[in-house]
C-alpha cells in the first residue's frame, strides 16, 4: 500500500519556515521527499533550515520575504516559481503574537504590524499562490491559525482578532478556489517550540488544557500531512484544532 504521506516531487512552500512550527513542518515534509521553499525574514535563518533539507537529499530554496508588505509577498511567490515552475502546498505559518499590558495601550503602531503580518500576508500570498494552483494542477493551502482566535484574550486581543480573519478567509479562499485547490485552517494551541513564550513555564496555563500538558512540535505533523495529501481529498474549507482540548485562555 502507498504511503498517504508521500510526498515525493511535492513542492512545499513554507512561511515563518526558519523557526518553531514552520522549521518542523519543513523538516518534515523533507523527510517525506518533498522540496521545500523556506521563507522568512531573515534569509540567513532561511538558508540555515535550507542546509538541514539539501543534508536529506531534497532540493531546497531559501528566500527572505516580509510577508506584512505586499511587493514582498509578491516577489516570493514569483521567485518560489521561478525555481521550481509549481508550488503543491503552501503553508501559511508566518506570525507574531505579542502581549500588551491591556487593550488601551495598544498602539496603532502594534495593531498594524500584527494585523499586516497574522493576516494581510496569507490574504495576498493565499491569492498569488492558489489563482495560479486553480489554473494549473491544483494543491492544497493550509493557513496556521490559533486557538487564541477560537479562545480570545484581552492580552492579545489583535492577534486573535487577525487569527480569526484568517479563519474567515479559509472559507472564502476555499470557495473562490474549488474545486481544485483545497483550502484549510489549523489552529495550534501550546506547542514547546523555540519561540515558546513565558507561558511554557506556568503550571496554571496547563489549567485550561485537558490533556494536562503542551505539545512537542512534531505532535502538529501529522495534521499538516493529512491536509496536504490525498489522505484529505473531500476535506475543504475545514478548522482542525491541535490543542490538547483548550477551554479558555489567560
Amino acid at each position: 500500500m502507498r504511503d498517504p504521506f508521500d510526498f515525493t516531487g511535492k513542492v512545499v512552500l513554507i512561511t515563518g519556515g526558519s523557526r518553531g512550527l514552520g522549521r518542523e513542518m519543513a523538516l518534515g515534509f523533507a523527510r517525506r521527499g518533498a522540496d521545500i521553499v523556506v521563507a522568512s525574514r531573515k534569509l540567513e535563518a532561511c538558508e540555515a533550515v535550507a542546509d538541514e533539507i539539501r543534508a536529506l537529499g531534497r532540493e531546497a530554496a531559501a528566500i527572505a520575504v516580509h510577508v506584512g508588505k505586499w511587493d514582498s509577498v509578491e516577489a516570493l511567490a514569483d521567485a518560489a516559481y521561478e525555481r521550481f515552475g509549481r508550488i503543491d502546498i503552501l503553508i501559511n505559518n508566518a506570525g507574531m503574537s505579542p502581549l500588551a499590558p491591556s487593550m488601551a495601550e495598544v498602539s496603532e503602531e502594534l495593531f498594524d504590524k500584527v494585523v499586516q503580518v497574522n493576516f494581510k500576508g496569507v490574504y495576498r500570498l493565499s491569492v498569488l499562490i492558489g489563482s495560479r494552483m486553480a489554473e494549473g494542477e491544483g494543491g492544497s493551502i493550509i493557513n496556521v491559525s490559533s486557538v487564541g482566535s477560537l479562545l480570545p484574550s484581552p492580552y492579545f486581543p489583535v492577534y486573535a482578532g487577525a487569527k480569526a480573519a484568517v479563519n474567515a478567509l479559509t472559507t472564502a479562499l476555499a470557495r473562490e478556489y474549488a474545486p481544485k485547490v483545497r483550502v484549510n485552517v489549523v489552529c495550534p494551541g501550546g506547542f514547546l517550540t523555540d519561540v515558546a513564550g513565558d507561558w511554557a513555564e506556568d503550571p496554571e496555563a496547563l489549567e485550561s488544557v485537558m490533556l494536562n500538558r503542551f505539545a512537542q512540535p512534531d505532535e502538529l505533523l501529522t495534521t499538516a500531512f493529512y491536509l496536504a495529501s490525498e489522505g484529505s481529498s473531500f476535506t475543504t474549507g475545514a478548522l482542525i484544532r491541535v490543542d490538547g482540548g483548550a477551554m479558555y485562555t489567560k
